[in-house]
């Protein structure tokens, strides 16, 4: 009886999800004759306070009546959950006085208190009781890694991995997500590939990294592996599908997550639900979207703000500002809904509405304007013309404008062929961002626009002399889960032939109905006839005639691009 009573003021070995109702465990505990009062005071101080949190310690009388011990098989129940309680009320010092004075100590309890600091963000402390520890288990060498990974200490982490004398399925999954989240997409993969055995928060640990790291072709690669490896589709390696979908505008293989999800019942909750609305929302079908955002049962501000920023970036302003004001009727708009809010009017031109949304913002919601929604008024009235309202707003900023801001006044000095202002908002762009080399090619259109080609050429020259390089222009469009991808002038696709002929054939068309095309947009110094010829092979037009040429009529040609078209294709609709 000894040994069993030494077990059961043995406190913290797991968690009290299984607790035993109190009645009978204390009559397992009165029958046992060998068990000392002391160590059954413990059992009850500790107990009772995780039960009560204002049980004063004197009270033993009150410990006994809210006992609950945990007993199976003749062993006591973990109560790991103790210090957990301790450690989600922030009570880590009375925690730390009752291990202390504690009769017996096992590994159990030690790591109870290493995984409390943990917990708590309290690496010195959870590191000193580690330290100090006589014997480790995994729990407790996990506890550690975990915290240095949460704290960003990654190095650390991986030494303390590297030391431990046997590692488990959580060791390795720690470790893999650490990496993935610091950005260390690679080294997260070499230790992924070296797993032993692999888990479902294996693979989604690997596919969100892949995801958040931008890599969106490798992450859904891995998620086709993960099904040929048998591997259980759980709800994150599904949303990091999901996001990378999103990214690359893989609209059918979405579709078939989607089927997924409602097969799993995942779809309407919020956070897979977020996940497939964003999907529809990047990848441009509105429709889909808003029937997912109705089916999504518990709305969060998420929901709503991809919502309104997808309505947004597709030109449906009204439809945003009416969901808009739909939603200030069950949530509080934030900082981001306000961002989708100004897009939207800019997008669509209502300038008057936007200038109304934007001086109310504080007073009617308590959001003060940052870089993000002043960058959406200067485009708003860039766009419409009113280039001197724009400059004074950005000199009545609360703070210096950034990048992005001045970007914006560039953009809108281009569309208005404003070369003396875009020269000056080019030039704070490159003062911040001297490698951004979009800024160049705006300048460069805006100069190519004017005819002023000396211009142009320095530009070029600048960008050669800095090391910029110009990101290559492509377009892409997917076709029976297949995405083909095309530059401008690209003669490698199989189809290369037929899409010339049909472009062709399609230009002689425009021409007979009155359509010219604007020349202006090219950057280069030549006749007006091998502009015409430069425009009409540039990728979006390949991809778009591929199109046309592989889907049945009647169903949608979804192209996707790397950079912003400002004018060529929706002149040629």
């Amino acid at each position: 009886m000894q040994a069993r009573g030494n077990c059961r003021f043995s406190l913290f070995i797991g968690s009290s999800s299984r607790s035993i109702q109190t009645e009978s465990i204390t009559n397992k505990l009165r029958a046992s004759s060998n068990s000392s009062p002391s160590k059954k005071t413990w059992t009850q101080k500790l107990e009772s306070k995780n039960t009560d949190p204002t049980i004063v310690d004197s009270d033993i009388v009150k410990w006994n009546r809210k006992i609950s011990a945990y007993m199976r098989k003749g062993q006591c129940e973990s109560a790991l959950s103790v210090f957990n309680g301790y450690a989600q009320n922030g009570l880590l010092s009375e925690a730390r006085r009752l291990f202390e004075e504690l009769p017996i100590r096992d590994v159990f309890a030690w790591t109870a208190m290493v995984s409390g600091f943990v917990q708590n963000g309290m690496l010195d402390e959870a590191t000193r009781i580690f330290e100090e520890m006589p014997e480790k288990n995994e729990v407790s060498w996990n506890a550690m890694i975990a915290g240095y990974v949460q704290s960003q200490q990654i190095e650390k982490a991986r030494e303390l991995f590297d030391q431990m004398p046997s590692r488990n399925i959580s060791s390795w999954n720690t470790m893999v997500t650490g990496y993935a989240q610091c950005g260390n997409i690679d080294q997260a993969k070499i230790l992924f590939d070296e797993m032993p055995q692999r888990d479902c928060i294996s693979w989604a640990a690997m596919i969100s990294g892949y995801a958040q790291s931008g890599q969106s072709e490798e992450a859904l690669h891995l998620f086709i592996e993960m099904k040929r490896d048998g591997g259980i589709l759980n709800r994150s390696a599904l949303v990091g599908a999901l996001s990378s979908c999103a990214e690359i505008a893989a609209l059918e293989l979405g579709k078939q997550l989607h089927g997924r999800l409602v097969k799993a019942g995942f779809e309407t909750g919020y956070y897979a639900g977020n996940a497939l609305l964003a999907m529809y929302c990047k990848c441009g079908s509105i429709e889909e979207a808003f029937d997912v955002f109705e089916d999504i049962t518990e709305k969060d501000i998420v929901s709503w703000n991809t919502m309104i920023a997808g309505y947004a970036r597709h030109g449906f302003g009204k439809e945003a500002l009416a969901l808009f004001e739909s939603m200030k009727m069950t949530i509080k708009p934030d900082d981001v809904t306000l961002v989708g809010v100004l897009s939207a009017c800019s997008h669509t031109g209502l300038v008057d509405k936007g200038m109304e949304y934007f001086n109310s913002m504080y007073q009617n919601y308590g959001i003060t304007a940052n870089s993000k929604h002043y960058t959406c008024m200067i485009d708003l009235l860039g766009r419409a013309g009113r280039l001197d309202e724009a400059l004074n707003l950005m000199k009545s900023m609360p703070f210096h404008p950034d990048a992005a801001t001045w970007g914006a006044l560039l953009g809108a000095s281009r569309i208005h062929g404003d070369t003396e202002l875009g020269e000056k908002a080019a030039e704070k762009v490159f003062e911040m961002e001297p490698d951004n080399s979009g800024m160049y090619v705006l300048l460069s259109n805006l100069y190519a626009a004017s005819g002023r080609w000396r211009e142009v050429r320095e530009m070029r020259l600048k960008m050669r002399d800095k090391g910029v390089k110009k990101v290559p222009g492509y377009s892409w469009v997917e076709i029976q889960n297949k995405t083909h991808i095309f530059t401008v002038g690209d003669c490698s696709h199989p189809e290369a032939e037929r899409i010339y002929a049909y472009l062709e054939e399609l230009d002689l068309e425009l021409k007979k109905e009155g359509f010219v095309s604007s020349t202006k947009l090219v950057l280069h110094d030549v006749e007006e006839e091998e502009k015409e010829h430069m425009l009409k092979y540039h990728s979006e037009k390949l991809a778009v005639a591929f199109g046309i040429l592989s889907i049945p009529p009647g169903r949608p040609i979804r192209v996707i691009k790397n950079l912003r078209n400002h004018g060529k294709l929706k002149l040629a609709q």
